[in-house]
């Protein structure tokens, strides 16, 4: 962001503008290299408890945790987020759906590359107040840092799903610090349209990437000069087709919403005033969590606000108004933490403002808009002039508090089981995190304590279809057929599906009733004839009764529908396997 030779001379005057620091004699490229390692061996450290935990939440309904995930590329990249699914499909080709480590550890390494991109762009927008090297290096490092090691940001790397926010992040960061690092104010075609490129990654990684083009807008009229819209205008060649972009992707976004049932404005029992009254509320308990991070959960259990006086909604709406406004009145004297604050507020617009989400709290919606927080912080640290060895001391103990809680926390991202308890434990009356819980038992084989938890969570509101029909499931492990097969007929009462009746004939043949068990089945493929599950079913019922000719064509049938499950391929080999020591 460099300008002319008279702007230059009053930013050294004034410290508004953009100065880089004089150049410094060349300096050994060792002790940088050993910091990247340390760093890069410390963030492993801290996420390693996590990096073969078990897939969780929204994991379980992606194509890499599914039964018979497809293969062909094209039906991983045909939703809304093609990069992102483009990502999963090349950790399922190398590593399959068992083994985690892979999946985690790409989140890992995109968490890294985002706190390099925190450290180049904390430092190119502290450059212009900062001219001491050593100062500058060391505030924009425990602010890329700071990023990595801190708990609230362990739910946005350890959890499979939220590579939706590793991955565009990574886009995002680096377009924005591809706009900072321009050599002349007025942004050439060439440097724009690579700022485009990466702009559209982002957007097709996840749609809140979109806000990237009023962070621009925002950068260019806080800084270039400060406060005027002179270097809005220089920037056009950006800012034309960045925004048919963003109107492009912003009509893109509404259709998403239009058919989606947990976002959008069809979110049932969730107005869009109400979730605005809500998110004022929220947005401080995001700050708390900021400053204090103590009461992490997966899954939070967090009061709507219908109305303005709903929960003390009005409180935090007046709260952020003062904050606001507290921020364009100190702009001058605070430039970067006035700024730091609307660039929070503005990137956690997408998800946090008047568009329902049926969660109206979830922490690593943090992600993107962390850097804003960043600036504040690194705002005020700057005008404490302590020595370099009371600073270090200090910035460090921060960090070291910070990666022990990220450790601890990461320590529940590594146990399916011990994460549910705590959400339950903080979130007693929400339905989600017990059935969640039951079903982590239920995986782990404690059926019993799972058939229990089902049971507590159907008292915390109407059981629907997939809570009954898991209930059903637990209960059948636990030696109860009777209780299983009336939670899966009570399932078929709210939803008649394939799945549930192939579900109610492996209770019916588990408990040896084998003529129960095809009827349902019957009753199966009246609803999906080419549902490949049913015929493996069918195919068990029949090698349970030694019929081993029928077996072998039923499971020949469900392999013709879908080649890639591997549970019929290989209970054909078993029978073909019996079959042949019977001849």
């Amino acid at each position: 962001m460099a300008g002319s030779k008279k702007q230059r001379k009053a930013a050294a005057r004034s410290g508004s503008a953009a100065v880089m620091p004089p150049p410094a004699a060349r300096q050994a490229w060792w002790p940088w290299a050993l910091a990247i390692v340390v760093v890069i061996v410390a963030v492993f450290e801290i996420y390693g408890p996590a990096l073969n935990g078990p897939f969780l939440l929204d994991d379980t309904y992606l194509p890499y945790d599914a039964p018979t995930p497809s293969g062909g590329l094209r039906n991983w990249i045909a939703g809304v987020r093609p990069l992102l699914m483009f990502s999963y499909w090349l950790n399922y080709r190398s590593a399959g759906a068992q083994d985690t480590y892979g999946y985690h550890a790409v989140n890992v390494v995109l968490h890294l590359l985002n706190g390099g991109l925190v450290w180049f762009i904390v430092r190119r927008l502290l450059s212009r107040f900062e001219q001491d090297r050593w100062r500058l290096n060391a505030l924009s490092g425990f602010a890329a840092l700071l990023f990595l090691v801190h708990p609230l940001n362990t739910e946005s790397v350890s959890y499979v799903a939220s590579r939706s926010e590793t991955l565009s992040v990574f886009f995002f960061y680096l377009a924005f610090a591809l706009f900072l690092y321009r050599r002349r104010e007025a942004i050439g075609w060439g440097r724009a349209a690579i700022i485009l490129v990466v702009f559209g990654a982002a957007v097709l990684t996840k749609e809140h990437a979109v806000v990237l083009a009023a962070l621009l807008l925002l950068t260019d009229y806080w800084w270039n000069p400060p406060f005027s819209s002179e270097g809005i205008r220089r920037n056009w060649r950006l800012y034309a087709p960045m925004l048919a972009a963003a109107a492009l992707g912003g009509f893109w976004v509404a259709r998403v919403l239009a058919r989606a049932t947990t976002a959008g404005f069809h979110v049932t029992g969730l107005t869009w005033y109400g979730y605005f009254f809500t998110e004022c509320r929220a947005i401080w308990v995001y700050l708390l969590l900021y400053v204090l991070p103590l009461g992490q959960n997966i899954d939070h259990e967090f009061a709507v606000s219908n109305g303005l006086l709903d929960h003390g909604a009005i409180i935090g709406l007046v709260a952020l108004l003062a904050a606001i406004a507290a921020a364009w009145v100190l702009r001058r004297r605070f430039p970067l933490a006035a700024y730091g604050l609307l660039v929070f507020l503005l990137l956690l617009a997408p998800t946090s403002s008047f568009v329902p989400i049926a969660d109206p709290l979830v922490e690593r919606r943090l992600y993107l808009p962390f850097i804003g927080l960043l600036f504040i912080t690194i705002d005020l640290v700057r005008r404490w002039r302590a020595s370099r060895q009371v600073l270090a001391g200090v910035l460090g103990a921060v960090l070291v508090v910070e990666g022990a809680l990220a450790y601890q926390r990461n320590q529940l991202w590594g146990d399916d089981i011990a994460m549910w308890r705590d959400s339950v434990s903080k979130s007693p009356n929400k339905l989600r995190p017990r059935f969640q819980l039951a079903g982590a038992l239920y995986m782990h084989g404690q059926c019993t304590e799972a058939a229990e938890e089902y049971s507590r969570a159907a008292s915390l509101g109407k059981p629907g279809y997939n809570l009954l029909l898991d209930w059903g499931l637990a209960e059948d492990c636990a030696h109860h057929p009777d209780v299983a097969l009336e939670r899966i007929r009570q399932a078929l009462t709210v939803e008649q599906s394939a799945h549930g009746y192939t579900q109610l004939a492996k209770v019916y043949g588990d408990a040896g009733r084998f003529d129960e068990a095809l009827a349902a089945l019957d009753q199966a493929a009246k609803y999906d004839p080419n549902y490949d599950i049913i015929y493996f079913y069918r195919g068990t019922v029949f090698a349970k009764e030694h019929n081993f000719p029928a077996a072998i064509a039923e499971y020949r049938h469900g392999l013709a529908l879908n080649p890639q499950n591997t549970a019929i391929r290989e209970a054909l080999a078993q029978v073909e396997q019996a079959a042949s020591g019977r001849r």
